[in-house]
């Protein structure tokens, strides 16, 4: 299918049914995307599907929507408690985006939605849990609690999705993926979404995908097209008076902002706010309410930047986000597409910015490389790029890389305290 013919499809084409259709239109969607026009009949047509589409291209509602089509044309008993549909998320602020899309397309009772996460006392989950719930929204950790306390029974389940699960891998959630499969029945439709599809989420497909139909929506592009991105050249202290000046230059109202570390976004946003700009942050050690609390500040355009960690970099959806500025270099070109893929959404033009010094310019270089995208550097006279790269001795090897340290979970399997990767 070429682009003039998914530009003349409508939701109305997609068969879904009429409640579902307004529900849509009402929320300003007036045509599908690619993946959705690929995927929805698929689901609907009850097969398993496994989608690879970049960020940002629609994926959550090309699932969402069959889903809730289904559930409304064959509703539970009123009485029923049984979970028909689960979608497991690698983050909460995901899980919680996924809820909300559910949400917002069914109608009527006919989609009960709960969201099962960790941060919030799982006392009050439970209690919603046994009200009845159609489709569950999860992370790992959380589901595998409730379903170990006996709260949950998952053998009539219907449909699972498995969403970014990419990123489910990366996250550490192998072990809880497997233990979670064990648990649910054989017979039920299964789907896939991913943005990349590494060797270990194609095995993770071939063990819980029965005949799938593989959909691939833009995976030849290594960016959104309308994300322009700039790399600067500063040193590492000038680069928060850098992040200052730019977002004053451009006027940007919203922009978001990735470290590598918790210490680093309290720091960062901590000064940015005595410099006088709203600012928050976003990490995996605060509780969830303070978590949420940041996220709608944001959202609503309560503080104007938001400094996070790749925690949030799958779980932001903000319309019209002006920036996204790598403060910190992410770990995997991988990880670059991700973060960057917050903006330039939804036919919205972005920009994405990088800093870099002597010592990671190696490291951007080879995001680059993977992506075959080089990019001209920039530097700024107030901003410069003066300290000298450390000079390596004989024998010190190749300076450190990104993304190739062990990772806590293999340094266990060395020391023999988990079992080997298959």
């Amino acid at each position: 299918m070429n682009d003039d013919d998914a530009a003349q499809e409508t939701f109305a084409d997609l068969g879904l049914p009429d409640g579902i259709q307004r529900a849509v239109l009402a929320h300003g969607y007036t045509q599908p995307t690619p993946v959705q026009i690929e995927a929805i009949p698929l689901v609907r047509a009850g097969r398993d599907v496994a989608v690879e589409a970049p960020t940002g291209s629609g994926k959550t509602a090309a699932f969402a929507l069959p889903i809730a089509a289904w559930l409304s044309e064959h509703p539970s008993a009123a009485d029923a408690r049984v979970v028909r549909a689960l979608v497991l998320a690698p983050t909460r602020e995901l899980a919680q985006q996924v809820a909300a899309t559910f949400r917002t397309f069914a109608y009527g009772d006919t989609c009960r939605v709960l969201t099962l996460i960790g941060g919030v006392p799982i006392e009050a989950q439970l209690d919603v849990l046994a009200t009845g719930a159609d489709v569950v929204v999860a992370t790992p950790g959380r589901l595998l609690d409730v379903v170990e306390r006996g709260a949950l029974d998952l053998q009539q389940l219907e449909t699972l999705v498995l969403d970014e699960a990419d990123k489910l891998l990366e996250l550490g959630f192998r072990d809880e993926l497997e233990q979670l499969l064990l648990a649910l029945p054989s017979q039920r439709q299964t789907l896939l979404f991913t943005a990349t599809l590494p060797q270990g989420v194609r095995a993770l497909g071939s063990r819980s995908l029965r005949e799938p139909v593989t959909v691939r929506v833009g995976v030849d592009e290594s960016t959104p097209p309308l994300i322009e991105q700039k790399v600067y050249q500063t040193d590492a202290d000038n680069r928060r008076q850098l992040l200052q000046h730019l977002v004053r230059e451009h006027d940007w109202r919203q922009t978001l902002v990735f470290v590598s570390t918790q210490r680093a976004a309290e720091n960062l946003a901590r000064k940015l706010q005595a410099a006088g700009f709203p600012t928050a942050a976003l990490h995996g050690g605060l509780e969830q309410a303070e978590r949420e609390r940041a996220l709608s500040r944001f959202k609503r355009g309560m503080t104007s930047i938001l400094v996070a960690t790749d925690l949030a970099g799958r779980g932001i959806d903000v319309p019209s986000l002006d920036a996204v500025v790598n403060f910190d270099l992410p770990r995997s070109p991988q990880t670059y597409v991700h973060r960057i893929g917050r903006t330039g959404r939804a036919g919205e033009t972005g920009m994405a910015v990088s800093f870099v010094d002597h010592e990671t310019e190696v490291h951007f270089q080879l995001i680059e490389k993977r992506m075959a995208c080089p990019l001209p550097r920039i530097q700024l006279p107030e901003f410069p790029l003066t300290v000298q790269p450390a000079r390596r001795r004989k024998g010190d090897g190749p300076p450190p890389v990104k993304g190739k340290r062990k990772s806590k979970k293999d340094k266990l399997r060395e020391r023999g305290l988990l079992p080997p990767r298959e």
